[in-house]
Order: structure tokens, then C-alpha cells, then sequence
């Protein structure tokens, strides 16, 4: 059984446009929060959680809605086309109202920037397994999650150039390049994709593979038999608190960086680099090895490496370069988890269910990353008291055990997870027919 390459890297330029602007997003609203608009880092959570708050909600309603949607341009891209072009709309007012310090320009714009990301992430997450026979999902998501990385650490090295040092620095050379980066990825998409094409393909591979469950017709809805909805509900558990680990980390890092290794500008987004760049040459060995050991057995690694890795960073009170190889460990830890986790869960539905499983699979990483921000922001801001100092920065030293703790929680129920590992009882060769 072979992926069709070319195929996955078409479509991986929706995930590519939803990471970069994920990535400017995260880096620099909390510096906006905090340098402009001079807010506690508790109120800055809740600001930053704002968007998986309408995720929670909004992820599985767009989802489901794209899994009952047909179209001629399919059932994901009339979403994937609305909701980018909306976004790049409307994150260009965030710079402008951060230069003109106005709090409500600000939110408002924010609040239609996040609902138009809402609006077609679920659908571009669901274009791969749409597209895609189940046995080949985990190496498919390597890719997509390498073109997505790609996006995150292209606006990285942008942050890193286009941001000037002072208190004040202007964002609004980052979110014209990240805006058009987006534009060029939905180009290239409506180019090379025609889902309804690929779709049918995909439909006619799984049957040969004597898989009945990818179809669109009724099987919306089926249950699961007791023994899996244990696992689903164990995976879900799983995501919940990695990403309760992982999210604080990322939200927060810019501001850590800044305040307790002293780095101005955009010199945080290199360590951040390095990570990402780890993750990328992770992907596709990942996705690999998953296909030979179990997608289970290969997300336990990449859960042991990531908590390793924030376990350790503890240790730095200044940047050295040693941090560099902690969070190495972290971006193949990352990719490991990420490359494996959605095929797993996506694995347990049929193909009309697809985009509500994926509605799943967010809603519990955005309730994850609502409660996150705002308990680590609460944790950076008063637990110097917690720790009998009289610095308010002293808080900040919490945010990487914060981490650890919680991804070390989330290997506990991952560990008993027994389903989602792969369709094995399928045969490894298409049939001639099939190109």
C-alpha cells in the first residue's frame, strides 16, 4: 500500500495556511497584551483562551455542517475559501488597533479573526482523512503536520527579522507577509485540489482494501462497541492533557523568554525555530516508524521526550545553548504526538463521520487550551508567592514543570489506550486498477 505523495502535499497547504497564522497569533497577541494594552498575565490568558472558547463550540458545528455539505467544489473547501479569505480580512486590523492603542478595535477585531478561523479548521483538518485510505492516515498526517510546521517556522524566522527591538515594536510587517502566506496557500489549494475527485478515488482505494466503513452514505452516527468508545474516550483524555502542557508553554513562552532570560525583540522565536526545525525532519520518520511499531507505542515515546525536555528546562535561569537541545527533544516529542493522535482517533469512524470526529478532536483540545492560559497565566503571576519571593517575576520559573506535569499525566492514560493503532488486516498492495 503507497501513499500518494503529491496528492497529500496538495491538500497540506490548508493545514500550512492555519499553522502560520496560529504561530504570529500566539507569538505576538500576548505581547500586545502586555506591552500595549499593560495587562496582568491572569486577564491575558483569559483574552488568549477567547479563541478556544469559540473553538469549543464552533470546531464540531463547522465540522459536522461540512460532513453534510455538497458542493461542487466538495464538502471542506467552500469552507476552507470563505474562512481564509475572512481571516486575512480581519487580522489586519490587530496591528493597526495595537498602534492606535485601541482596546476596542482590538477585541473587536480579534473576536472576527478567531470566528473565521473557527470557520474552516475543522473542514481543512478532515480534507486529509477525506482523501486519504485509513492504513495510510498516520503517514499522510506526517506530511500535513510537515507542511503545517513549514508554515509556523517561516512566520518564525519573519518574527525574527521583521520584529524591531524597544517596547512598542510596529506587528504590522509580520501580519501583511503572514496574510499573504495565507492567500498563496489558498491559491495553491484551489489549484492543485478537486475534492470531490480525490474523495471518490479515496472511496474506490478502501473498498479494494475491504474497507466498508469509508463511505458517505448513512453510516452517519453509528455507535461504538463499548471496548473502543473506552479507548476514544481515553485518547481524548490523552489530548487533554498534553495539550494542557504543551499550550502553556507556547502561549507563554515570548513573555518567559522576555521576562526571565532577559531576550528582547523577536529573539525567543529562534529557540522556537530550532524546535520546529527538529519537528520537521521528525515528521515523516515518524509516520514511518508509527506504521511499524503502533501509532500507541510511538505517541508514549513522544510523550517521555517532551516531558523530559520541559522537566529539564527548568534548570536554565539564563539562554544558554543547551536549551537548544531540550527543545530539539521537544519538537520530535511534539511530532510524534501529533503525527499519530488524530489518525487514532478518526480511525474508530466511519467516512460520513469524519468531520464531527474531528470536531471531537478540537473541542477537547480547545477546552484544554481554555483552561491552560488562564491557570499557567495565574501560576506566572502570583506563584512567587508560592514560592516565599518578594519578585513578581519569580512566578515565571513554574512554567516548564507546569508543563512536565501535565504531559507526564497525559502518558498515564495513554498508556491504556488499545484501540485506533492501524487497520493491519488490510493488504499492503493496491490493485492493479488502482492508480
Amino acid at each position: 500500500m503507497k501513499l500518494n505523495i503529491k496528492r497529500t502535499v496538495s491538500i497540506g497547504f490548508a493545514f500550512m495556511s492555519i499553522c502560520a497564522f496560529w504561530q504570529v497569533y500566539d507569538s505576538i497577541v500576548p505581547l500586545m497584551l502586555k506591552k500595549t494594552f499593560d495587562m496582568n498575565d491572569t486577564l491575558a490568558g483569559v483574552i488568549m483562551a477567547l479563541d478556544n472558547i469559540l473553538a469549543l463550540f464552533l470546531l464540531p458545528l463547522f465540522g459536522s455542517l461540512s460532513d453534510r455539505v455538497s458542493t461542487r467544489l466538495g464538502r471542506r473547501m467552500p469552507f476552507i475559501l470563505g474562512g481564509t479569505i475572512a481571516a486575512c480580512a480581519f487580522s489586519l486590523l490587530l496591528p493597526v488597533a495595537d498602534g492606535i492603542r485601541s482596546l476596542p478595535l482590538f477585541l473587536t477585531a480579534l473576536v472576527l479573526v478567531l470566528l473565521s478561523m473557527a470557520l474552516y479548521r475543522s473542514p481543512a483538518v478532515a480534507l486529509m482523512p477525506d482523501v486519504t485510505p485509513k492504513p495510510l492516515r498516520s503517514k499522510a498526517n506526517a506530511i500535513i503536520n510537515l507542511a503545517g510546521t513549514t508554515g509556523g517556522i517561516l512566520m518564525l524566522a519573519v518574527i525574527a527579522f521583521a520584529v524591531p527591538k524597544g517596547d512598542r515594536p510596529s506587528y504590522i510587517p509580520v501580519f501583511i507577509i503572514m496574510t499573504l502566506f495565507m492567500l498563496g496557500c489558498l491559491a495553491v489549494l484551489l489549484i492543485k485540489v478537486r475534492e470531490p475527485e480525490l474523495n471518490a478515488l479515496m472511496r474506490e482505494e478502501s473498498k479494494a482494501f475491504g474497507d466498508g466503513d469509508e463511505t458517505l452514505a448513512s453510516s452517519s452516527g453509528h455507535s461504538l462497541e463499548p471496548e473502543v468508545k473506552r479507548s476514544f474516550f481515553l485518547i481524548l483524555a490523552s489530548i487533554f492533557l498534553w495539550f494542557m502542557g504543551y499550550n502553556a508553554v507556547t502561549t507563554s513562552f515570548s513573555k518567559y523568554a522576555n521576562v526571565y532570560w532577559g531576550l528582547e525583540g523577536g529573539a525567543f522565536a529562534y529557540t522556537l525555530i530550532i524546535a520546529q526545525a527538529a519537528a520537521i525532519a521528525s515528521y515523516i520518520p515518524v509516520g514511518i516508524i508509527a506504521s511499524r511499531i503502533g501509532r500507541r507505542k510511538t505517541i508514549l515515546g513522544g510523550i517521555a521526550l517532551l516531558t523530559v525536555a520541559f522537566g529539564s528546562s527548568v534548570f536554565f535561569k539564563s539562554f544558554t545553548g543547551m536549551i537548544f537541545f531540550f527543545f530539539i527533544l521537544a519538537g520530535i516529542g511534539w511530532a510524534s504526538i501529533n503525527v499519530n493522535s488524530y489518525p487514532m482517533v478518526v480511525e474508530m469512524c466511519s467516512g460520513a463521520d469524519v468531520g464531527r470526529y474531528t470536531g471531537y478532536y478540537y473541542t477537547v483540545s480547545m477546552a484544554a487550551q481554555i483552561v491552560t492560559p488562564i491557570l499557567s497565566g495565574a501560576v506566572l503571576e502570583y506563584g512567587y508567592r508560592l514560592l516565599g519571593s518578594s519578585n513578581p517575576d519569580a512566578g515565571y520559573v513554574l512554567l516548564f514543570p507546569y508543563g512536565a506535569v501535565f504531559t507526564a499525566l497525559s502518558f498515564a492514560t495513554m498508556y491504556f489506550v488499545r484501540h485506533g493503532d492501524g487497520s493491519a488486516h488490510f493488504p499492503k498492495t493496491l490493485p492493479e486498477k488502482i492508480d
